[in-house]
């Protein structure tokens, strides 16, 4: 999985990053592309490590992506460079500056927000304007077009015309035909409110965050926590009343905006977490692990997580009647112990 960070300037899109990665750099490498990967925090893998004492524990993983300052195109006729370093994220985490700056104007959310989301559209629109041209300038040559990709596109040209996100209309955005278009604003967004300190509530409601999935972070503050021993940082935490760091509230909060779950591979050599999109059936969470599982997929074994802990081995579980069998359309639930029958 990975996020991309966008934002307009001043927002504070650096110090979320550095906030949510741990990884800090000097005013030079900010301008660069930037990109760093975390391990997603999960507190189920750290008790079935204890468990199974295994000689590597793996967690599912994270990357964030920081587009750098440093590479505008040159041809002002071309997409700038930093959405289209943006084009393969899995899904945009757009912050929002919510906080006082010295030299800025007052926050203003939902004007900002817009005012990006509106350069995300445009950049889709003249992408789908310029297929579309290329595709009748085809038509007339060869009359060798595919229609449905032709009609997909008309429609995304109209609904990104009428100045709408195609992420509005997710079924569309995620056509199979359409996927090597890689839409901005068709990308599953989380907006990320920037406040001060002392601040820990969302904006007011705004007809522009309307079906927008949102949450704050209080990005100066974080970034401090980030930088503290573990036992400091907790009891900072408790002083501000944050439940949770930086990371664990995004991750968990990207998880859900991308319809991600975990299931997890138990043993003595190895507990592993993995991520697949919520309604994967058992033979297609087996192809996630390896291809041949997949090809001689016989059966899964299925525990739930809190099923295994409350009997607290397998063979308990099995006398309990908890570790079943199922079959390869069975579909997978969070927090699934699975061990994968197979004959190649």
């Amino acid at each position: 999985m990975k996020l991309g960070i966008t934002g307009l300037a001043g927002s504070g899109k650096t110090t979320v990053f550095e906030a949510l990665t741990g990884e800090f750099a000097d005013a030079g490498a900010k301008m660069e592309n930037r990109l760093a990967t975390i391990r997603v925090p999960d507190e189920r893998i750290d008790r079935l490590s204890e468990i199974f004492n295994p000689k590597k524990t793996i967690y599912a993983q994270v990357e964030y992506f920081l587009p750098g300052k440093s590479s505008r195109p040159k041809d002002t006729s071309k997409e700038d460079a930093t959405w289209t370093a943006l084009r393969d994220a899995d899904a945009l985490i757009h912050v929002v500056r919510n906080f006082k700056l010295f030299g800025l104007e007052a926050p203003n959310p939902a004007g900002d927000f817009s005012a990006l989301d509106q350069e995300l559209i445009l950049m889709d629109f003249a992408q789908t304007e310029k297929r579309l041209e290329r595709m009748e300038m085809e038509a007339r040559k060869t009359n060798k077009t595919d229609p449905e990709e032709r009609d997909l596109v008309h429609e995304c040209h109209r609904i990104l015309e009428s100045e709408n996100p195609l992420r509005r209309t997710p079924e569309l955005a995620g056509a199979p035909k359409l996927r090597g278009y890689a839409f901005l604003s068709g990308k599953p967004m989380l907006v990320l409110f920037n406040n001060e300190d002392e601040d820990d509530g969302l904006p007011a409601a705004d007809a522009a965050f309307e079906g927008e999935n949102r949450m704050i972070i209080r990005g100066k503050l974080e970034h401090e926590l980030a930088q503290m021993p573990p036992e400091e940082a907790a009891e900072l935490l408790q002083e501000f009343d944050i439940s949770a760091s930086a990371t664990d509230r995004v991750v968990n909060e990207s998880y859900n905006l991308l319809g991600l779950i975990s299931f997890f591979t138990v043993g003595e050599d190895e507990v592993r977490a993995w991520t697949i999109k919520k309604g994967t059936v058992a033979v297609d969470a087996a192809d996630v692990i390896h291809s041949d599982i997949k090809k001689g997929f016989i059966r899964a074994e299925v525990i739930s997580y809190d099923d295994f802990m409350a009997a607290g081995s397998m063979a308990n579980a099995k006398k309990q009647g908890t570790l079943r069998l199922e079959g390869k359309t069975y579909e997978v639930k969070d927090g699934d112990i699975i061990n994968f029958r197979f004959n190649v």
